[in-house]
């Protein structure tokens, strides 16, 4: 809801700040009051067009802030997250205007593009009597309209995720396509260094492996010389290291018969005796089994600097090589079986088009149904607000295409993102016009009423924004403006509605009356707004009855107005 609206330095207004009821707000006030200069300070902080004629002369800078409460996330949260600006329980919108024309623009007191500003103005607040702020006469919004009020977005769901699962299928396909134009264009080329790549056989790990054999190999000899000699010195010498140990084992066996102390030395000396004798074998077999293969070694080097100069071809690893080879035998392998993997998701393709067209006329038919009955509601409350002779139609069709995905009675059509459909709503006012666009309707009391009678009817299955009229009584009275302010009183309970208006049998109506007045203090014009209290409403409704001069009588008809509305 619209909670508060804060005005300073803005035309006639020095500085007022205004709270509005969350149900029905309005605003009435002597023709040239300012009424409209509030509506202008609330359409800039929703993104309109600013000029600089605008601040309140003498001053420096114009403010205007707006504060929300209970803001459905849903709406917003997307615009507000791209832009970096925390979503809080309250937000605010401001713009600042300054008399050398700049304007500054934020939410929740984070700099924002004054496009941003409109978007989410947009979405939140729909401002009736300026035709950029409708929502509902946008074609773009009618589609979604139509599916709330038809119960349909089940249906909607369900043509959609087949729409995807058919779009990604035509991907797969197409890049398919793509990738096997490219293999059949560079082929020779992959032929040729997969046949490379093939022929090398190259395997992980294989430049290290080799590189240590290489290095036993080349140091076969010294390494025969020193395992031999080690041999000797621990085994086979006259005066070896396990002749030594032996001896003095035979001594510490004795010491520890005698002295228990020797005891854990003499298990110590079995252990080293027992090392030593493994450490003789070892040496004896390795130096034995020494490979003198210099055949082996040149064959290894060769294969070495053939690995070398392989990578520094390709300009990548052994292991990059390796991941090359397998993706061009699996890129040949696609060439190759191209056409069976064409024909599957062809298959698949054909049947996802049957299933996206009998989902997109189940979806049409629901629509229709719906599309009736909204024709004839919406004609009933027009006529109940006073244009008894309007026509609304909810204008279906279809784009027909030759490649198009949908195909209904032997003709194929473009599979738009929730349907087959294309949905417009057209209005006729009076008897013998054709139904055009809502956007062409030309009269803005007419316009206001054509949409008061649309949200009514919208308003338990669409999730409306807050509504402002500024122009809803222009050109009725009497029985039609007590219609209309029983409508607007009845939309209220489930929408904020804030309304200007001149008739008493709508201002009647009012949860929250707030009057708007325009005086002179220190010789400057200056417009603030009162909230009226039962009495002051009252006088303010009897004005409107009867102009300055207040009747009795009119003050009598504004009680029972008042007391009729809150029955």
């Amino acid at each position: 809801m619209l909670f508060s609206l804060y005005i300073k330095n803005f035309a006639l207004i020095q500085e007022l700040s205004v709270e509005f009821s969350p149900q029905l707000t309005i605003i009435t006030g002597e023709t040239g009051a300012g009424k409209s200069i509030l509506v202008g300070a609330l359409s800039l902080v929703l993104g309109e067009r600013a000029s600089s004629d605008l601040v309140r002369s003498g001053t420096n800078k114009a403010v205007i802030e707006a504060v929300l409460k209970n803001v459905d996330p849903e709406k917003i949260d997307t615009l507000l997250s791209a832009a970096d600006i925390e979503l809080a329980p309250e937000l605010i919108l401001r713009r600042e205007l300054s008399s050398g024309g700049q304007s500054r623009c934020f939410i929740n007191d984070t700099p924002c593009t004054v496009a941003l500003l409109k978007q989410v103005g947009e979405l939140l607040i729909d401002l009736h009597g300026q035709h950029e702020h409708q929502l509902l006469l946008r074609a773009d919004t009618h589609e979604t309209l139509l599916d709330e009020y038809g119960g349909t977005n089940p249906e909607v769901g369900a043509y959609r995720a087949s729409r995807s699962g058919l779009q990604h299928l035509q991907q797969q396909l197409h890049q398919l396509k793509i990738e096997s134009a490219e293999i059949r264009d560079k082929k020779e080329m992959l032929d040729f260094q997969l046949n490379e790549l093939n022929a090398l056989d190259l395997k992980s790990g294989e430049e290290e492996s080799n590189e240590t054999e290489i290095t036993l190999l080349e140091n076969a000899e010294t390494l025969f010389t020193l395992s031999t000699a080690l041999s000797e010195l621990l085994y086979n010498s006259e005066h070896s290291v396990y002749s030594s140990i032996s001896t003095a084992l035979h001594t510490l066996e004795k010491l520890a018969g005698i002295d228990k102390r020797f005891a854990t030395h003499l298990e110590e000396s079995r252990a080293a005796k027992s090392i030593i004798d493994e450490l003789a074998r070892f040496s004896r077999s390795y130096s034995s089994d020494i490979d003198f293969n210099p055949v082996r070694l040149d064959s290894l080097r060769e294969r070495q600097l053939l690995l070398q100069r392989i990578a520094k071809k390709y300009g990548r690893s052994l292991l990059e090589l390796i991941a090359l080879r397998n993706e061009l035998d699996a890129k040949v392998a696609l060439e190759e079986n191209l056409e069976e993997e064409v024909e599957r998701i062809d298959q698949k393709i054909t049947t996802g088009k049957t299933e996206l067209s009998l989902l997109a006329v189940q979806l049409s038919c629901k629509r229709q149904e719906a599309a009736r009955r909204l024709e004839g509601v919406i004609q009933g409350y027009l006529a109940h607000l006073g244009i008894p002779n309007a026509t609304f139609i909810v204008n279906m069709s279809r784009e027909e295409q030759d490649d198009g995905e949908i195909t209904i009675e032997g003709k194929t059509y473009a599979a738009l993102p929730n349907g087959s459909d294309r949905i417009e709503f057209l209005i006729s006012a009076n008897p013998g016009e054709k139904p055009k666009p809502l956007v062409k309707v030309a009269s803005g009391g007419e316009i206001s009423r054509v949409m008061l009678a649309m949200k009514s009817a919208l308003a338990e299955s669409a999730k409306l924004p807050i509504l402002i009229f500024d122009e809803i009584d222009t050109g009725i009275s009497g029985r039609v403006a007590e219609a209309v302010g029983k409508s607007l009183k009845s939309l209220s309970r489930l929408h904020q509605i804030i309304a200007i208006t001149h008739l008493p049998q709508i201002a009647a109506m009012a949860d929250l009356h707030l009057q708007v007045q325009k005086s002179v203090q220190d010789e400057r014009t200056v417009t603030e707004v009162t909230i009226l209290d039962h009495e002051s409403r009252l006088q303010a409704i009897a004005q409107l009855i009867s102009g300055k001069s207040i009747s009795p009588s009119s003050l009598n008809h504004a009680a029972e107005l008042v007391a009729s509305a809150a029955h």
